[in-house]
């Protein structure tokens, strides 16, 4: 459980020493046991993978000078004193100058491992904030723009790449939320066309009766508020990127007009008769099925065969859960410094609740929650929020929701094939069988 992570327990009396490190060994927690701070200190270095626990009365350096030095070499790590009886003074003196806890003499051996554990919970919990803080700010290019390690994101990135380099049309297919104008961005920056303007235009922001002139402009006179000419996206975008988010929305009489721009490249002004060559890299952006609707007869189906060549599709959040506490920390980061606030500190409730969280409302949602948390607003409860946490939760319950998700998440893949999750996740079928019982996942509710 707590692998690659020590306890640095002092003490100086040694049938002591040996029996409460052989307390802490039995509930599972490496051990380092010296008999005084002198030699904690050279065992010490900065970002110490553990915790300390130590005695305050030792011979030479004493428990209280230890905890300064500790604090001086890295505040975050937890340091545990254990006092004798009646110390009150000492021990509240202690939690003062930075100890994470006291234990009073005597005291039971489940007190000892209760508080260690807790200890090293937060320490783990730290070391994993610390490690995805440096992650981002190693993260350069693509990887920086596109947060996520998980395989989905990975091929995201690779097609984006893939596709940059060509001057082919491109669809986005994601739902509500989840980064399609980030992605023609990223399009569009990876492209010979960086250089160049990147139009974004949201097709159902528009009165219909607006969207003609502001695809393609017009000229001074055109209409009766026309006093001058003016420049259109599709012009505008020339040599560039134009990004249609929610295309599914455009009114079927102008999906006519968007196709013979797409298929000849050229545009007329409203009041003009002259044609003007473009160069322009379409992208089309839509959370619904253009097929369907196009059976429907409520999209146009020459307009989706036209677009329909380099397709590119979002996954939803939920079905990259291990993406989130990195999103989580970006997004934090992001908000901490818009807001001129410190970072708050991410403790295991809140980790255990996002890993949680289905994310209805995927990227744009974790923005938001990242933003309350920063502020310290609670959301209104209800659909699409993340729910307030509900007591502590402990390491193994947080490990137990983000296994729950990524077995849930390989099922999903998989269409419910336990052997295709097997090969997934890298499991036997047997744990895969034990795991599901113990989590209450059902194959066939993914069938």
């Amino acid at each position: 459980m707590f692998e690659g992570f020590k306890v640095l327990f002092i003490e100086d009396d040694p049938p002591v020493r040996s029996s409460l490190a052989q307390t802490l060994e039995l509930a599972g927690l490496d051990v380092c046991a010296v008999g005084s701070a002198e030699e904690a200190l050279r065992q010490l270095t900065p970002a110490w993978q553990g915790i300390v626990i130590s005695d305050v009365r030792l011979p030479g350096m004493d428990g209280l000078t230890l905890l300064t030095e500790v604090c001086r070499l890295d505040s975050d790590i937890p340091v545990i004193l254990i006092t004798g009886h009646g110390d009150v003074e000492m021990a509240v003196a202690a939690m003062r100058a930075g100890a994470y806890d006291f234990i009073e003499k005597p005291f039971t051996p489940e007190r000892f491992v209760e508080t260690a554990i807790r200890a090293m919970e937060k320490r783990m919990l730290r070391v994993a904030v610390e490690a995805l803080r440096s992650q981002l700010h190693e993260k350069t290019g693509i990887e920086a723009a596109l947060l996520g390690s998980s395989p989905a994101m990975q091929r995201v990135r690779e097609q984006i790449l893939m596709l940059a380099g060509t001057s082919a049309d491109v669809m986005i297919l994601g739902e509500t939320g989840s980064g399609k104008e980030l992605v023609a961005r990223c399009l569009h920056d990876h492209s010979k066309r960086r250089d160049r303007n990147f139009v974004a235009i949201n097709c159902g922001g528009l009165p219909d009766t607006l969207l003609e002139s502001e695809l393609f402009g017009h000229e001074a006179g055109a209409f009766t508020s026309a006093n001058k000419r003016r420049i259109g996206k599709i012009e505008h975008a020339n040599g560039g990127t134009l990004l249609l988010d929610e295309i599914e929305s455009m009114p079927l009489s102008f999906q006519v007009k968007l196709l013979r721009v797409l298929q000849e490249r050229k545009i007329e002004r409203l009041g003009s008769n002259e044609e003007r060559q473009v160069d322009v890299r379409v992208i089309a952006a839509t959370k619904a099925d253009l097929l369907e609707l196009s059976r429907q007869q409520k999209f146009r189906m020459d307009l989706y065969y036209r677009i329909d060549v380099a397709v590119l599709e979002l996954p939803p959040l939920r079905d990259r859960k291990e993406d989130v506490p990195i999103l989580f920390e970006h997004f934090v980061a992001q908000a901490a410094k818009k807001y001129d606030r410190e970072p708050p500190p991410l403790n295991s409730d809140h980790m255990c609740d996002l890993m949680a969280h289905d994310w209805p409302g995927n990227v744009r949602e974790i923005r938001n929650a990242a933003d309350r948390f920063v502020l310290n607003v609670a959301a209104v409860s209800g659909p699409g929020t993340v729910a307030v946490p509900i007591g502590p939760a402990t390491l193994t319950q947080q490990m137990d929701v983000v296994e729950k998700a990524l077995i849930e998440q390989a099922l999903k893949q998989h269409n419910g094939s336990p052997l295709a999750a097997v090969e997934a996740l890298g499991i036997g079928k047997k744990t895969l069988y034990e795991k599901l019982r113990r989590h209450n996942i059902v194959i066939k509710d993914f069938r």
